[in-house]
């Protein structure tokens, strides 16, 4: 039976992509920083049949993640699939930006990727496996106030593109999927400024929906980048 790893899972893209993959017969290790969101969630899935193990986990802080993911890898599933969908944004002038905003940005959106695909390859080398990074049209785009987030992006794109080339060996393919604008819960977030017409952004679940194509993909092949607008444009 396949099993998915998916970060930020207690709410937005997370929570619909783990209600997805569990409805569609996956096992699921989740985690985010929320315990209590975390019970919640793996109370109502319990009902679809599945295993569900899961580990609050603050990808903010360095020091707490190779523990954390060692203790979620140890709950006796191994992950054929890893969905690093946890992200954060901030909205202002990069040059009057805080240097600890800024580090946390990068922290979030790119460092702990690197730090949870170091705990979690390795596990699945011996199976190969999927990488699937959550990235943005942000990566190819500058938009003002938002450059911590268009850089990260960027660079996440790279990342995944010489982690695919490293573990290719292994069988481990990475892809990254990337989005327009989706109706999430990043626009209530404190650090995100925004007055945009959510009505036409893409939802949660189709986000979900094409998280789920990609996992299923067969193992002889791989969609390096997988770019989902809304019909409308970028906002």
């Amino acid at each position: 039976m396949s099993t998915v790893l998916i970060t930020g899972a207690s709410r937005g893209i997370g929570l619909a992509t783990a209600r997805e993959f569990a409805n569609a017969g996956w096992d699921l290790l989740l985690t985010a920083r929320n315990e209590a969101s975390l019970d919640s969630l793996a109370e109502e899935l319990v009902n679809t049949g599945r295993t569900i193990r899961y580990k609050p986990i603050d990808l903010s802080d360095p020091e707490a993640v190779p523990n954390g993911f060692r203790d979620l890898l140890g709950q006796g599933l191994c992950p054929s699939v890893l969905i690093n969908n946890a992200g954060v944004a901030w909205t202002g002038d990069l040059i009057s930006m805080p240097l600890d905003s800024w580090q946390w940005v990068v922290q979030m959106n790119l460092t702990s990727i690197f730090q949870i695909c170091s705990q979690v390859i390795p596990v699945m080398r011996s199976r190969g496996g999927l990488v699937i990074n959550v990235s943005s049209h942000a990566a190819n785009n500058a938009f003002p106030q938002w450059g911590a987030y268009c850089v990260s992006k960027a660079a996440l794109s790279s990342f995944t593109k010489c982690l695919a080339e490293e573990e290719r060996i292994h069988s481990i393919r990475a892809c990254t999927l990337t989005l327009g604008s989706v109706n999430s819960t990043i626009w209530d977030t404190d650090t995100v400024q925004s007055n945009f017409d959510r009505n036409s952004m893409l939802s949660v679940e189709q986000v979900a929906t094409t998280l789920l194509q990609l996992a299923e993909q067969p193992s002889n092949q791989v969609i390096e980048d997988l770019t989902l607008m809304p019909s409308t444009g970028a906002f």
